[in-house]
């Protein structure tokens, strides 16, 4: 619940910083307009954002004959997060990733990457696969895409109100002047980039500990992020690269870092995270060793070779 609350408050403040460069570029009436087209994106957001992240990371759908094994997993870890069954989609692409999307747990998708089948062990796909399911269960993916749109909605709202001047409906410009209303231009889509990224994060944490319940192995979640942190590193994912705002729905960021996506990171540390899921079981007796990641993989159809047993 402190979860859901803390989402609420940033959600509630997101809202009221959109507000608040409305009338301070336009006025009420400029505030209005505003509002009324951010309602409009959102409810197309609600509609279609699933299509548009499917179809801009040419995800695929597969079907239970291509993919039985991996059917069979997602089915019984849905039985057990208590929601229907999401379509399954496959993006070509060697980086380990996977994304939940849809605006409701009836009408949801999960996307997986071939790096992911290919690299991973089956514990740490179903701790992936598990908490891409806790993310459905919450709504997180109907969250993140009013988030998203309120946010851009806000870089829209302050250049336009840059490029026309900043009137208010009386005429007069607006009570910061030119040089205040260029730093509402900077200053407001940053501030809401950071809203955005904060809530990513506290739904990352929930997200973990759901998963972690839905699979009932926290350590093979916690050790299927520190293999994902560890392959990202090798491995860029060109099509992420080319459309950075998508970079929130995945487990783990698939940004290189080699820009300045490093500064506005939309994922909680993946220290943090493991460090979180090892802490809801006691040590296995005898410990359990870190898994042991090779610098490129071995057996699998990109290192010459070899077929993953998923289908």
């Amino acid at each position: 619940m402190a979860g859901y609350f803390r989402t609420a408050i940033l959600l509630a403040g997101l809202t009221a910083l959109f507000v608040g460069i409305g009338y301070a570029m336009g006025g009420r009436q400029g505030m209005v307009v505003a509002f009324l087209l951010a309602c409009g994106t959102n409810l197309w957001a609600w509609w279609n954002s699933d299509r548009v992240v499917l179809s801009m990371h040419n995800a695929q759908p597969i079907t239970p004959a291509q993919a039985p094994r991996l059917f069979a997993l997602v089915e019984r870890l849905s039985q057990r997060a208590g929601i229907p069954m999401p379509a399954l989609y496959v993006i070509q692409e060697d980086q380990p990733n996977a994304f939940a999307t849809g605006r409701n747990p009836e009408n949801a998708a999960v996307a997986v990457n071939t790096g992911l089948l290919d690299l991973m062990a089956e514990e740490e796909v179903a701790g992936v696969v598990a908490h891409e399911l806790a993310h459905i269960r919450h709504r997180d993916t109907l969250i993140m895409t009013v988030t998203a749109t309120l946010a851009g909605a806000i870089g829209m709202l302050a250049q336009f109100g840059f490029l026309f001047g900043g009137r208010a409906e009386d005429g007069r410009r607006n009570p910061f002047g030119p040089i205040g209303a260029l730093l509402l231009v900077i200053v407001g889509p940053i501030a809401a980039m950071l809203v955005q990224m904060a809530i990513s994060r506290s739904r990352e944490y929930e997200a973990d500990r759901l998963g972690a319940e839905i699979s009932g192995d926290p350590r093979g979640l916690a050790s299927a992020l520190q293999t994902l942190e560890q392959y990202k590193r090798g491995i860029v994912n060109p099509t992420a690269e080319a459309h950075p705002a998508s970079a929130h729905l995945f487990i783990v960021n698939p940004l290189s870092g080699l820009r300045m996506d490093s500064l506005f990171t939309t994922h909680p540390p993946t220290e943090e995270r493991i460090r979180r899921l090892l802490a809801m079981t006691p040590p296995r007796a005898g410990g359990r060793a870190a898994p042991a990641v090779p610098a490129y993989p071995q057996g699998s159809p990109w290192g010459g070779g070899g077929r993953n047993p998923w289908g």
